[in-house]
């Protein structure tokens, strides 16, 4: 059996371009970064970071803090979600948390609790009136 040293070791470029994270029944808590597309189908919990593509199986139940490039969710994940460019909920999710992208897909039977923030910033109404609204003072 070969042993690997750390300075050997070579990033998993799968053919198909997604690398299976966790298989049904598998679990795994901690801190994941990776590139590429992965997907889960097991349990995780803790951080997922990355700026490319994520999939959350059916079968998957993840516990964390997301940060991604995309993310299609077909299972359940409990945790906030931030996106740059875009978070699709599958007709089987469940996402119980705060949802932060430019573009959401909710299909049709998809569960969703929590609160969404869309777009690059948002101004609050008030902001924005007292911005179109010159100042007496400023008026002079």
């Amino acid at each position: 059996m070969a042993m690997l040293k750390r300075e050997d070791e070579v990033a998993f470029k799968p053919a198909g371009g997604t690398a299976t994270l966790l298989g049904a029944g598998s679990e795994f808590e901690g801190k994941l970064t990776f590139q590429g597309s992965v997907h889960i189908d097991g349990k995780f919990s803790g951080e997922i970071r990355t700026t490319d593509d994520l999939n959350v199986g059916q079968a998957a139940k993840v516990s964390a803090e997301i940060y991604v490039g995309s993310i299609v969710v077909h299972g359940e994940i409990q945790g906030n979600i931030h996106a740059k460019s875009l978070v699709e909920l599958e007709t089987t999710a469940r996402v119980f948390g705060t949802i932060d992208t430019p573009a959401l897909v909710v299909k049709k039977g998809a569960i969703f609790e929590g609160n969404t923030k869309m777009g690059a910033k948002v101004t609050p109404i008030s902001e924005a009136k007292s911005a179109a609204v010159p100042s007496p003072a400023a008026a002079k």
